[in-house]
């Protein structure tokens, strides 16, 4: 039943084409003879045209469906090309930004090394520094090989970090001077009052909270401005005299109004201990 049902339809299909050619054939046939009558041209020319666009409208969205599929995935190509050179871009852009970092504090390391007299300067950068012992010490890639010994001074570009407490061939552990150890060797520093009065003390402890070293036993009853530099005083021999250890940000007295602890603002940014300078003793 069905498959008479379809050549039935095949059937009309056919004849409705046929039809459909004659009247293309007697259209042009027509129009070619000027004596035909405009209304049968006419019907003749519509039927040409109805057949045109049965026939070309299939095949115009198929050409557009086409284009319009490469367009589209040769968008999506040249969309993937620039996201690898956008991210080629940046990695290539942050690598100029540590190389220039470097750079900037190798200079700043060679500026004062120059500036250390009666010592050698051996430049090291920062193997290790674990959370745990983030403010107590670092580990440098230099050792005796270098000529590091124990109890030298290590300073970054901008003043004094540490002293080297353990040395071994090929690296050193750095003793920060914001440790908290009591059995820390503590840094004897200088502050010279408005006055010209020097008061001399010890870096005795570290404020987590503020990032202040603290200095103690204070000598001297003077009174000491904020922003006055505090340096080292060289006593003890194992420190060279007048390396920068920060500036004075406030004074604490004690009952009876006289200067007890002075905190100091590091020269130094202790957070960020990227190339280290080593003052070395000569035997001169």
């Amino acid at each position: 039943m069905q498959k008479s049902f379809f050549n039935k339809k095949l059937v009309i299909v056919l004849i409705a084409l046929i039809i459909s050619f004659l009247l293309i054939a007697f259209s042009i046939a027509v129009r070619n003879n000027r004596k035909a009558p405009t209304f049968v041209q006419q019907i003749g020319n519509d039927a040409a045209g109805i057949v045109d666009r049965v026939v070309s409208y299939p095949l115009d969205g198929a050409k557009n469906a086409t284009s319009s599929f490469f367009n589209l995935m040769n968008t999506y190509q040249e969309n993937q090309q620039l996201k690898k050179q956008v991210d080629s871009l940046a990695a290539k852009d942050a690598e100029n930004q540590t190389l220039r970092k470097e750079n900037q504090q190798l200079k700043a390391q060679l500026k004062l090394s120059k500036s250390l007299t009666n010592y050698d300067q051996v430049t090291a950068y920062v193997l290790t520094r674990t959370p745990s012992t983030w403010q107590n010490q670092v580990t440098i890639n230099k050792g005796s090989l270098a000529g590091i010994k124990k109890g030298d001074s290590v300073l970054s570009r901008k003043g004094i970090v540490g002293r080297i407490t353990e040395v071994n061939n090929s690296n050193s552990k750095v003793e920060l001077i914001s440790t908290n150890n009591d059995s820390a060797n503590r840094f004897a520093v200088q502050v010279t009052s408005k006055s010209g009065d020097v008061i001399n003390g010890l870096i005795t402890n570290y404020d987590t909270n503020s990032g202040d070293l603290v200095m103690g036993q204070v000598t001297s009853k003077k009174k000491i401005e904020k922003g006055t530099k505090v340096v080292t005083s060289g006593m003890g021999g194992s420190t060279p005299k007048g390396l920068l250890v920060g500036t004075v940000e406030k004074v604490s007295d004690d009952d009876y109004g006289l200067p007890s602890k002075i905190y100091i603002k590091p020269a130094a940014d202790l957070d960020d201990l990227s190339f280290v300078t080593i003052a070395v003793r000569t035997d001169d």
